[in-house]
Parts: C-alpha cells; structure tokens; sequence
C-alpha cells in the first residue's frame, strides 16, 4: 500500500512539474487599422470593385520555416479563408535568421517595430497574427473550441468602416513590372487625426523549400515586398516586381493602412516663483555675502 501511495505521489508530483502552456488571449494593437486585399495574378489584367464592408480580414502571419506549431495556426487560418473571410500574408523571419531563406530584414523589422511595442512574450519568436492591424495573437493555444473558432471570430470583428467602395486595378507593362490604380471612397471620420498610406503588397502564391524542418515542404501566402503608393485617396503607381522564389506564381494585393498622427505633447517650463523671483533671490544672497564682508573689516 506505501509503495502504491509513493507511486501515486511521485506521478502527482511529475504533472505538476511539467510545463503548461497557457492560452494567449488576442490584445489589441494600438498602431491603426489595415485593409484592402484585393489582388491580382501579377500576369493578369485585372479591375474589381469592391464594398469595404465586403472585404476580407487583412491577416499579417509572423512565420517561419522550422516553426512546427505555426503549422498548426497556418491551418487554421487556411479553414477560414476558405470561407473567404481573411486573406492571409506571411511574414517570414529573418532577422538572425538561418534556416529560413525566404524572409527580409526590413519586412521583419517590420514586423517588430509595428508590434513589438504590444508583444505579449519576448524574443519575438513565431507564430503570430495580427488581424487587420487592430487585433494581435501569439502562439498555437487557445481557450476556444479550436483554432479555427477563434481565427473566424477574429476575421469577423468589424472595421466599421461603413458603406464605402474601394476600386482595384492592376496592368502588366512587363514581365516584372506593371501599374496599380486604386479609389478609395470612405467617410472621413476614418481618417480623423491620421494619416492614409496606400500600398501594394506583392505575394508569393508559394514556394518549395524541401529543408524546412517543420515539415511543410512548400510555403504558402509569403509576402516579398511593400510598395509604398501615396497617401491620396485615388492614384496610379508603376512598380516593379522581384523575382518568385520558383515558378511563376507572384500576386499584387492592394492594401490601406490607416496611421494614426502621434501628438507630442509639450511640457510647460518651470515658472519662477513671484514672491520671491530668481534674480532677486541671488541679489538678496550677494547683498547679505557683502554685509558680513564689511562687518569683518569693521
């Protein structure tokens, strides 16, 4: 019977011991709100119009190519894209980074310089996902039924960016060059103390990488680069596109972030006091240092 009572303690003793991977709930990101997605093949002629009530969730995935439970995110989030509620664009690390050949430097510093401020863990490590700039997870656990739940609930929190329009417009002018045109109709209150930065963002449909340790083997959604279009609300921009990683299979998305205008405040210098003013303060001191100077000599 002791010997049963050891065992029972001891195996009570190792599940206390062992880690417990506790659920990171979504906090919300306070850097403006992104929006847009819609795309085109990069060798396609394509001109769409879309209602911004409309619009997919704007997913921004920090990955990586050794990262086994991004995985599991990564497919929770191909289940509701399937539902065409989000469009998914995958950042991969790169910082430091050598296992993973397809992210960027700057895509990365991005990425931390955008939500470092807001990150829940240290060290900045995959996965993560921001939905449309607003709303940040990290991690593979959840407190939902499963991924899945908690991605579509994500994707359908609303902008309420009301009853506007956004148009889209990509030409080819080349085999890596082409021009985007873009309208934005929205209601100004959307855009009160901030500031419009329309984009395009260029994706690769996916990618072989066959060393990839979390077992994937071809990587999809991987965003390659940002161009920075205007700030107007309408426009045409020409860019020029890098090279895919293999195939032929890259896509311009065209997407709106709204930043808001950070005010510094100004701090009010120290006021000097009326009754008893700096400078007559040191005449007062230098009267009295005079004083007793004379009365020595006296």
């Amino acid at each position: 019977m002791r010997r049963l009572l050891s065992l029972f303690a001891a195996a009570a003793l190792l599940v206390i011991c062992l880690p417990v991977h506790s659920a990171l709930p979504p906090v919300p990101v306070e850097q403006g709100m992104i929006f847009g997605g819609q795309w085109s093949h990069a060798n396609n002629s394509t001109a769409t119009v879309t209602n911004l009530s409309d619009l997919p969730a704007v997913v921004e995935v920090y990955t990586a190519t050794w990262c086994e439970n991004c995985v599991d995110v990564e497919h929770g989030l191909d289940d509701v894209q399937a539902e065409g509620a989000l469009q998914q664009y995958h950042i991969h690390r790169a910082v430091a980074e050598s296992q993973d050949p397809f992210g960027k430097e700057y895509l990365d510093y991005r990425w931390k310089n955008r939500y470092g401020a807001t990150s829940i863990t240290d060290g900045q490590q995959p996965p993560g996902v921001v939905f449309n700039g607003t709303m940040m997870k990290e991690g593979s656990v959840t407190d939902e039924a499963s991924l899945y739940v908690e991605f579509f609930n994500m994707a359908n929190q609303s902008l309420g960016l009301g009853d506007g329009s956004t148009s889209f417009s990509w030409t080819p002018t080349g085999t890596q060059r082409g021009t985007v045109t873009w309208a934005l109709d929205i209601e100004d209150v959307h855009l009160e103390n901030a500031t419009l930065e329309v984009t395009a963002w260029v994706v690769e449909t996916g990618a072989e990488f066959e060393e990839g340790t979390n077992g994937l083997g071809t990587y999809p959604h991987i965003l390659r680069d940002i161009f920075y279009l205007g700030e107007e609300r309408q426009g045409t921009a020409s860019i020029e596109l890098p090279p895919a990683f293999d195939g032929d299979d890259l896509e311009v998305h065209l997407i709106y972030q709204v930043n808001p205008i950070v005010v510094e405040e100004e701090l009010d210098e120290p006021k000097e006091s009326e009754d008893t003013p700096a400078l007559s303060f040191v005449a007062t001191m230098a009267a009295l240092v005079m004083a007793s100077v004379t009365r020595r000599n006296d």
